[in-house]
């Protein structure tokens, strides 16, 4: 019987760590590999978006990613006086990838997590202490590594992005000829 599983996608984290790695993903070819370890129940992608960002170089992605076999959370981001008169952004998407992760929890066998966020181990230690097998997929091999040591020593498996690429990676856009 195949695991059902679950795919919980930091969308900010992964795209800065396939960055550092040199790669873009594929995000069908990625569903397509998930889909070989089991049945994919849901699959999340979060990510932040400001208020001005309508027209944002990520539109494109987050509305083929929703007609896709996604389920695209969007968080409106949150700036902040950082105290010494500087403006910051607020962009956690923790607490919405939590919920979902307890709620969809009783109905899956596996969850993989891609980010490298510290702040998810405790959702990862209660995602496991529901009965279900967590993967954490990140890298190590990027300078500095994209992975807290916690959140990987919390995961059952820990998951190389960089061995994933040749599975996953966006192929190089073909020069139209003159």
């Amino acid at each position: 019987m195949a695991d059902r599983i679950a795919l919980f996608i930091d969308g900010a984290n992964l795209h800065t760590t396939v960055k550092n790695l040199g790669f873009e993903i594929d995000f069908r070819r990625l569903l397509a590999e998930f889909g070989k370890y089991g049945q994919i129940v849901r699959a999340y992608f979060y990510t932040v978006v400001r208020d001005d960002d309508e027209f944002s170089s990520l539109r494109p992605l987050v509305d083929w990613l929703d007609y896709n076999g996604y389920t695209v959370r969007r968080k409106l981001a949150k700036t902040h006086d950082d105290g010494e008169g500087r403006r910051r952004m607020k962009r956690s998407i923790g607490i919405e990838l939590a919920v979902d992760a307890l709620e969809i929890a009783h109905r899956i066998d596996h969850a993989y997590l891609f980010s490298g966020d510290g702040d998810l181990r405790a959702v990862v230690e209660a995602v496991r202490r529901a009965g279900v097998r967590v993967t954490v997929v990140s890298s190590i091999r990027t300078k500095p590594p994209m992975i807290a040591d916690e959140l990987r020593r919390q995961a059952d498996v820990f998951l190389e992005l960089e061995n994933l690429r040749a599975a996953i990676e966006r192929p190089a856009h073909p020069i139209a000829p003159e």
